[in-house]
């Protein structure tokens, strides 16, 4: 489960939000990509390993 300490996404109870690795090409660990999804259906791109991040719009 992810966990919320950067408080740049909205604050939820523990467990509400999932994280997923984005491959990285040239990479052999998982580098510093992540999808953040909520319980709610949104979700969040960071490139940085948490120092920012992007509201992603699916349609």
């Amino acid at each position: 489960m992810f966990g919320i300490r950067e408080r740049l996404l909205p604050q939820y109870p523990h467990g509400y939000y999932r994280e997923y690795t984005v491959p990285t090409p040239g990479r052999s660990d998982r580098g510093a990509r992540r999808i953040v999804t909520g319980r709610a259906g949104e979700r969040y791109y960071t490139d940085d390993h948490y120092q920012s991040f992007r509201q992603v719009i699916w349609p």
